[in-house]
């Protein structure tokens, strides 16, 4: 017994010296935003600013207002009212943006290189409200709203934020500052989660450990470097690569429309890292994504209790997995051996030598690095086994809604494609 106890700690002690590599490579990479100075009006491409919102009342206000004191010479900023049932819709008018009479799927012409609407005489553009079409058969409800606004932006480049978020001044100007330095497709810069009851603290975090220590970044940059080398690759593998934060995606225009837009994944429940699959399979073909940091800049906070926290979560995780069994449960028992159970056996006695100790040591020191440099709830990191078990019950969770009656959002209900 001992020597087969052993064996599975030296093991499971293997793959955490192999998770923190991951987790010291990606923090070594994972830029953050800097600050840019927003180019002289004569020279700045048009940006549209575009924000879907459907029952958003009590975040709108504060979103819109940080979005309309952005520094940027020349942005249009572009709201979605998706059907909303509460005041979301009168609190934009509200705050100046009036509603779009002439339709959303007005088209812009070319000057140069330089996209311009007639009659702006290069001006801001005119910020706008539109009221969402109907749902369609075979739609999310958030794709449908930003393939509206993807048909209605006027930009060269198109920034998607959510209803949820609050943007910095120089936010706008700093994002295209980096995607120009870095050459990006599609840069997706993640703001500072803001957590303050138990639910959101414990959880909420739970989604910057999942991907850095799951997500090789290092190895994405490194590949589009070397596109030869990229193309050479399975396109599933260079698909799996990709991953973004619908919180903030900033497209080039061409790009978006290469891949196919939010049209590609209409019935995806978490388009954004579907999005950011579809731009690095292309990494072979010179596509490039960039994923980074926007903590001087963009706040988020996503839900406001612990049942908005299941609810979301249970919304999100199958979908994360495409509706793959294998993959789902090979990391929840990958993540439930490595990252779990080792406090457990501490907790029942049969893991107390040094083996046991260290791969405590090493699950609480990646925690310590990410919640230092992602400024998140240091809760989670304290109570790290109870906000990884509330993590894999809600995984079962979401397995199992998808499953059966389905999961709700916002009034509508999802559920998995027959197959």
């Amino acid at each position: 017994m001992d020597s087969v106890l052993f064996i599975y700690q030296a093991l499971v002690l293997g793959c955490l010296v192999f998770f923190l590599g991951m987790v010291i490579g990606n923090l070594l990479t994972f830029e953050g935003l800097h600050p840019a100075p927003p180019p002289a009006p004569g020279d700045a491409p048009l940006i549209s600013v575009l924000v879907p919102a459907r029952n958003e009342a009590r975040n709108i206000a504060a979103c819109i207002r940080s979005l309309l004191s952005q520094d940027y010479p020349n942005f249009e900023l572009i709201v979605l009212d998706d059907h909303s049932e509460d005041e979301t819709a009168e609190i934009i008018r509200g705050l100046g943006i009036g509603n779009d009479s002439r339709g959303f799927a007005r088209r812009p012409w070319r000057n140069g290189d330089k996209i311009r609407m007639p009659n702006d005489d290069g001006r801001t553009a005119r910020h706008r409200l539109l009221k969402g079409s109907p749902l369609l058969a075979g739609w999310t409800g958030k794709g449908w709203a930003c393939h509206q606004l993807s048909a209605a932006a006027r930009g060269e480049f198109l920034f998607f934020t959510d209803a949820d978020t609050e943007h910095a001044p120089g936010t706008v100007s700093a994002l295209l500052g980096c995607a120009e330095r870095h050459r990006a497709d599609l840069l997706s810069a993640w703001p500072r989660l803001v957590t303050r009851t138990w639910g959101e603290c414990l959880v909420i975090p739970m989604i910057l450990f999942l991907g850095l220590v799951m997500y090789p970044h290092w190895l994405v940059l490194f590949l589009q470097e070397r596109p030869r080398l990229a193309a050479r690759l399975p396109a599933s593998f260079r698909r799996a690569l990709g991953a973004a934060n619908g919180q903030s995606m900033f497209f080039r225009r061409s790009a978006y429309e290469s891949i196919g837009g939010h049209a590609i994944l209409s019935d995806h429940l978490v388009e954004d890292v579907a999005l950011g699959r579809a731009v690095a399979s292309r990494m072979g073909e010179g596509m490039r994504l960039f994923n980074c940091e926007a903590l001087r800049f963009s706040t988020c906070r996503m839900y406001r209790s612990f049942p908005e926290v299941w609810e979301g979560f249970t919304k999100n995780m199958r979908a994360a997995f495409e509706d793959s069994l294998g993959a789902f449960l090979g990391l929840g028992i990958l993540h439930a051996i490595a990252f779990l159970f080792p406090f457990f056996l501490f907790a029942l006695g049969w893991a107390g030598n040094t083996l046991g100790i260290i791969q405590i040591a090493i699950v609480l020191s990646i925690r310590v690095l990410l919640t230092a440099r992602f400024r998140t709830s240091w809760w989670s990191a304290i109570f790290h086994p109870l906000s990884e078990a509330l993590l894999m019950a809600i995984g079962l969770n979401s397995w199992r809604r998808m499953a059966t009656k389905g999961v709700t959002w916002k009034g509508r209900t999802y559920q998995a494609p027959v197959t």
